[in-house]
């Protein structure tokens, strides 16, 4: 698989009016709402323009062309004359992907000077989307409303924040997730509803005995072996130990036959996401630990020990940090510095923790691993780069999942000469004693993924697309009204749904 992609995907934008105006005045809608488009160009995700919709026939038919396309992943919306909002009904009610609603106009600034009456009749934006805004809430359509003209930057980063959160839906919608193993005995927050989760997110969660991977790593041949570790030699500060004629170079060989075989089951079977357990290695030789770490860094999501809510949270932030600096990986609070004043807090896990998180050269080394009772696992060792970023778990709660999101900044991390592992060291906002008491009180989970790709605002974009429940942990939280959220949260989500 390559790096994740967003240049496959379309947003399409669609302009509304009536045929009351005349001939005139809709090529004039058609044109100036062809330039507001073209005011969009350069975003990660391109806008296509579609023709000026006038009546309830062609916006159902408009909304059943977008739900039949997969390439197609919103719809951003503007009322640019005053298009009666009754008309929109049946497409809205139709309409399966996200929806932006962007209230702005053709003009930055009026031409005070030369405004007459037939100006005012084709620009009337300011109500028409009024209009519009009442229709949606009506109906209860979820949705992102940007206000502001195109030219503005501020606008387009809204518009892109929400682009990166569909793109993050449409790739969860049709995820296949491969579990090799179940998950780590006794745990109780790696569990969960894997039905709901397909009808709440889409994504297909199955699980796969570990001895079928074990079978297609048997079968990688000696030249596959042999040019990956070539590659691993190029790419890596390879320890002397393992490098060609190295007294253990085996172990290397073993870990790239891991690598081969695990790709190629992920292929052939269209996964992008897996799980593994060190309880359930069956005929591998080694705990998968170089290979997951290479293989989030191309944009497949993981999770440790069967965890497969955080490997699906791995994909979405892969997916909607396509093409921006930094990466996305399975992380773990592991343990405090706590100091006060200068609270800190180590994270790391058993081996798999993706390089996509440091932009130096990380060192592939083996060492002994004291669980899995498996010979000694090959993997990357760095230290993310210091640098804002978010933690975000997820947790089934029995009627609904939860996300809770903690913005954290990534620091330079003091000498660990003795932790051969992918680790970073991080502050949490608003402080270690706050983050902490919050993150405990929603229930969130220990295993996360850290994205130093993308931050809180994609992802309150895709909960809102998705309707699931978002709990932020950021600068301006408090532990009172953390707490007051919570007890809210948990009313509205028990009467929004369906009896």
């Amino acid at each position: 698989m390559t790096q994740p992609s967003l240049d496959q995907y379309e947003i399409w934008f669609v302009t509304g009016s009536q045929n009351l105006y005349g001939e005139e005045t809709l090529r004039q809608v058609a044109e100036q709402s062809q330039e507001v488009v073209a005011g969009l160009e350069g975003l990660p995700v391109k806008v296509v323009w579609k023709p000026v919709l006038k009546d309830a026939e062609s916006i159902r038919r408009l909304a059943l062309e977008v739900n039949a396309r997969d390439d197609v992943i919103g719809v951003m919306a503007w009322m640019h004359t005053f298009s009666p909002a009754k008309m929109w009904i049946t497409g809205l009610d139709a309409l399966a992907k996200p929806l932006l609603h962007l209230h702005t106009q053709a003009n930055v600034e009026l031409p005070w000077n030369e405004i007459d009456f037939d100006f005012m009749n084709l620009n009337q934006a300011a109500h028409g989307d009024r209009e519009f805004g009442y229709i949606q809430s009506r109906m209860a359509i979820p949705r992102k409303t940007v206000v502001g003209h195109v030219s503005n930057p501020a606008v387009l980063a809204q518009v892109e924040t929400w682009q990166r959160a569909c793109a993050g839906w449409a790739a969860v919608r049709t995820l296949k997730l491969a579990r090799f193993g179940d998950n780590m005995r006794y745990v109780a927050v790696t569990e969960g509803d894997k039905t709901e989760a397909e009808i709440r997110f889409g994504v297909q969660v199955n699980t796969w005995g570990v001895n079928e991977l074990a079978e297609a790593v048997a079968a990688a041949t000696d030249a596959q072996v042999d040019a990956l570790v070539d590659e691993y030699v190029a790419t890596y500060d390879v320890a002397e130990e393992l490098l060609p004629g190295g007294e253990r170079h085996q172990s290397l060989r073993d870990g790239a036959a891991i690598e081969v075989g695990l790709r190629s089951f992920l292929e052939a079977g269209g996964f992008h996401a897996f799980t593994t357990s060190f309880e359930d290695l069956g005929e591998l030789k080694q705990l998968p630990g170089l290979a997951v770490q290479r293989l989030m860094a191309e944009g497949y999501g993981f999770g440790a020990e069967g965890d497969w809510k955080t490997a699906i949270l791995v994909r979405v932030a892969n997916v909607m940090g396509a093409g921006l600096p930094g990466g996305a990986s399975l992380m773990e609070d592991y343990t405090y510095d706590l100091v006060p004043g200068n609270e800190r807090i180590l994270g790391a896990h058993m081996l798999e923790v993706s390089p996509s998180l440091t932009t130096s050269k990380p060192r592939l080394e083996v060492h002994e691993l004291g669980i899995g009772g498996k010979d000694d696992p090959v993997r990357l060792v760095f230290t993310a780069d210091a640098g804002p970023a978010l933690v975000v778990a997820m947790s089934d709660m029995r009627d609904r999942f939860r996300l809770t999101a903690n913005v954290v900044e990534n620091v330079d991390a003091p000498d660990l000469p003795k932790l051969p592992v992918g680790r970073a060291v991080w502050k949490p906002a608003p402080d270690f004693a706050t983050s902490a008491e919050c993150w405990l009180l929603a229930g969130a989970a220990h295993h996360t993924v850290m994205t130093t790709a993308v931050g809180i605002d994609v992802f309150r974009d895709f909960a809102e697309i998705a309707q699931v429940e978002l709990l932020e942990i950021d600068e301006d939280t408090t532990s009172r009204g953390f707490r007051d959220q919570v007890r809210w949260n948990k009313a509205y989500y028990r009467l929004a749904q369906a009896l």
